[in-house]
């Protein structure tokens, strides 16, 4: 099949190139000149592991094409995918739909014969009427189906998600659109990936109802966390206790300094406003919209009790700044509010993260970036672990007892475990299990 993708950012060039691997002809369109320049040498705008061979491979097989020219492509396409940004909108929280809304004008302009027309990008109830009544005004005689088809793409492995998803959600209202997505994800039937039609307002919802719920799950289980802590039980066999129940599952419960990336933060208050402004509100996302927020400056707070009552003139070194491991993405990361908070105390803030360092400079001031974990250890107060990328799962400790002013190291992803580096003399501080303090005071109560 003929397909174009408008926007190279990171749906659209992942979904692009993936697509062209199953076969069929893929052009990518940005309007971003820079980044089609650089997408045509072979240089990727993000970081995503494996996504550069892909890329070079379907390119040299003339089976993906970058262009900052719309029109033709697609004139030419029998699908034309939708995948630009859709940010919250500056003051109001509402998803921001111009990109998309722009998009839908100019494929009215350019469509030729019949076309279906995919919004693959994350967006509120109803946007797929908006873009079918744009595309329809502006061009009454366009033979268009608009179909939504919302992504599922986890960062750090959105090629494996693509090419063997859980499910594939379509949402349609012109029954001749059935015919060409099933075409388009027809490679993926040697793997049974599972398509679902749907209306195309319910698939819309599906996307916004299944991220909300993974935030909520991610929010509990931090609550959960402070709990532990407080009583002196711990998160992560509580964590693994329900997680065996199968109507619960394991995945996203895990404790951490909150839900960060481009994807939860900004749906979480896009449906938050949706739902308000159908006047059926979501008590429950609102306020897991809340807690988020205010726990990741919390983690500030933490770290700071943790060397003591007064960080000013303290060197504290972070490892790790990205919202998660496998990805350079900064935004919304919760090192960001980490950051902050502490340079609030008067701290000096030194940092190390295998990706996102270029782009954490964006986000962040006043902090000194280095080479590796041991070289902003150097005369530390303290270690702080806030992304658990691989590269930090098997420090060094005597190296870095050696190296650090206080050997004190803050996990606050739970990689490692007390025993485990108090043998190299470290104190040792942890999300939601046991502290030191709360030991003590149950055993003098058992005695």
């Amino acid at each position: 099949m003929r397909i174009a993708v408008v926007g190279s950012g990171y749906v659209g060039l992942v979904s692009g190139a993936c697509l062209a691997d199953f076969g069929h002809q893929v052009t990518c369109i940005d309007s971003n000149e820079e980044k089609i320049a650089a997408l045509k040498a072979g240089v990727m705008p993000i970081y995503e592991p494996g996504l550069d061979q892909i890329v070079a491979k379907n390119g040299k097989a003339n089976r993906l094409v970058f262009t900052t020219e719309l029109g033709k492509a697609v004139r030419e396409a029998d699908a034309v995918f939708i995948a630009v940004g859709t940010p919250s909108r500056r003051g109001d929280g509402h998803a921001d739909l111009s990109y998309v809304y722009a998009v839908a004008s100019e494929i009215a302009a350019n469509v030729n014969g019949f076309t279906v027309v995919i919004t693959k990008s994350t967006v509120p109830v109803g946007t797929g009427d908006e873009v079918e009544r744009i595309i329809r005004e502006a061009n009454p005689d366009a033979d268009v189906a608009v179909v939504s088809n919302p992504e599922f793409l986890r960062e750090g492995a959105a090629i494996e998600d693509f090419k063997r998803p859980d499910r594939i959600v379509i949402g349609i209202e012109d029954e001749r659109a059935r015919a060409v997505m099933t075409e388009v994800y027809r490679p993926l039937y040697l793997n049974q990936a599972p398509l679902m039609f749907t209306a195309r307002r319910t698939s819309e919802l599906i996307k916004y109802a299944a991220n909300a719920f993974l935030a909520m799950k991610i929010t509990f289980i931090n609550e959960m966390a402070d709990l532990c802590e407080a009583v002196g039980s711990n998160v992560q066999d509580v964590a693994h206790g329900i997680g065996l129940d199968k109507r619960i599952g394991s995945k996203f419960l895990h404790a951490g300094p909150g839900y960060g990336g481009s994807c939860f933060p900004k749906d979480t208050l896009a449906l938050v406003k949706t739902a308000q402004d159908y006047n059926s509100p979501l008590r429950l996302i609102e306020t897991t919209v809340a807690i988020n927020d205010q726990r990741k400056r919390a983690m500030a707070r933490k770290v700071s009790r943790a060397i003591g009552p007064d960080i000013r003139g303290k060197t504290i070194a972070l490892l790790g700044l990205t919202f998660k491991p496998n990805t350079d993405d900064m935004r919304e990361s919760p090192a960001i509010s980490i950051v902050q908070g502490l340079q609030d105390g008067g701290a000096k803030v030194r940092a190390f993260d295998p990706e996102g360092m270029e782009a954490a400079k964006a986000y962040l001031s006043d902090v000194t970036f280095g080479a590796d974990p041991y070289t902003i250890a150097e005369g530390a107060d303290a270690l702080v672990l806030v992304t658990e990328w691989d590269a930090f799962r098997a420090l060094d400790f005597p190296r870095l007892k050696g190296l650090m002013k206080e050997p004190l190291l803050v996990d606050l992803r739970n990689v490692y475990r007390r025993e485990q580096i108090a043998r190299y003399g470290f104190r040792f501080v942890s999300v939601g299990r046991p502290r030191e303090d709360i030991n003590a005071a149950l055993s003098s109560a058992a005695e």
